[in-house]
């Protein structure tokens, strides 16, 4: 699969990583080319606070080149993208965590930065400056009577321009804005689990807005219950994912839940699998669980293609990327 069309990284990559991990990262990205090339479609999931760790700079170039058809994220890589965008300079970067005592910790706090391991986000520049925008945005459906999902009320607020003024990173590295301008499907479970999720039930229990403004967890689940029967022809849908947690449990069990509850007893299983993690394999956790364990769920079929790279998703989803992007 190899061709002189490749760039440095990819070239590197598969002179080097021939073994253990670093074997599983070459055969996971040659195993997504062949699924895309082959006319398959790919789910990307995003755990953990990759938005944070600037996945960005890759993943928007992905979503531009049509490599990727639809996201399911939790609600802080979801929102953590834009105030990447709008107030970068403004984060404080901790090399030496792990140093920290719990009063350096409280400091922190009193200077209004939240940290993400070694990355403190502002505040002010970051929380409240998207605040007010979607404040206004949520209130004006709201008023209207309008409902929408949480990702929808975000493009609105993106494709607007407002949040323009304050950019401060390139925007071809905001995955968020890339999504924005593909209208790129995404899925937000646990949405209210989020900084804007906080604050939109602020909102909600001080009488400002209505709950039901905000579409909610069972309907992205009926939305993509319609969205996957009509996209899983063919080679089918692929599923990688980025972390554990509920942005990955979420959507994958949309294939169960047509076959055993709705008994759509023809629905395809994801025809592609991959999880890159360093969770560890014990004490039933489903950011650990392997992926055979997925088998006995209904989720994948005993030929899909699987893969589990045990590894920091923040090292390994850069550099399968750059070898899709031909980098």
């Amino acid at each position: 699969m190899s061709d002189i069309q490749r760039g440095p990284i990819s070239q590197f990559i598969e002179k080097n990583y021939l073994h253990f991990n670093a074997a599983a990262l070459m055969d996971a990205a040659k195993g997504y080319e062949t699924h895309l090339l082959e006319g398959g479609k790919m789910m990307v999931t995003l755990g953990g606070a990759m938005s944070t760790a600037e996945l960005g700079i890759s993943l928007a170039e992905m979503i531009r080149q049509g490599k990727i058809d639809i996201i399911s994220c939790t609600g802080a890589n979801l929102e953590e993208d834009i105030m990447n965008l709008v107030a970068h300079s403004h984060y404080k970067r901790v090399p030496r965590y792990r140093d920290l005592s719990p009063q350096d910790e409280w400091d922190l706090l009193e200077n209004h930065y939240n940290r993400v391991t070694d990355t403190c986000i502002p505040e002010e520049e970051a929380f409240r400056r998207l605040q007010k925008h979607i404040h206004k945005i949520w209130k004006d459906a709201d008023t209207a009577g309008e409902r929408y999902f949480p990702h929808e009320y975000m493009y609105k607020m993106l494709l607007s321009g407002v949040l323009e003024q304050y950019y401060e990173i390139d925007p071809k590295n905001s995955w968020m804005l890339a999504a924005a301008e593909k209208n790129l499907p995404i899925v937000v479970p646990g949405w209210e689990d989020s900084t804007m999720g906080n604050i939109f039930a602020s909102y909600v229990i001080k009488n400002e807005l209505k709950a039901s403004t905000m579409k909610s967890g069972i309907e992205y689940m009926a939305w993509l219950a319609d969205w996957y029967p009509k996209n899983s022809g063919g080679k089918g849908i692929g599923f990688f994912q980025i972390g554990g947690g509920i942005a990955g449990d979420f959507p994958i069990c949309v294939v169960p839940m047509l076959y055993q509850d709705m008994e759509m007893q023809d629905i395809p299983f994801w025809s592609y699998f991959c999880q890159i993690s360093d969770s560890t394999t014990s004490y039933g956790s489903y950011s650990g669980a392997v992926p055979n364990e997925k088998i006995t769920w209904g989720k994948l079929d005993i030929n899909t293609p699987k893969f589990i790279v045990e590894s920091d998703a923040t090292i390994v989803a850069p550099l399968i990327f750059a070898w899709l992007l031909k980098q």
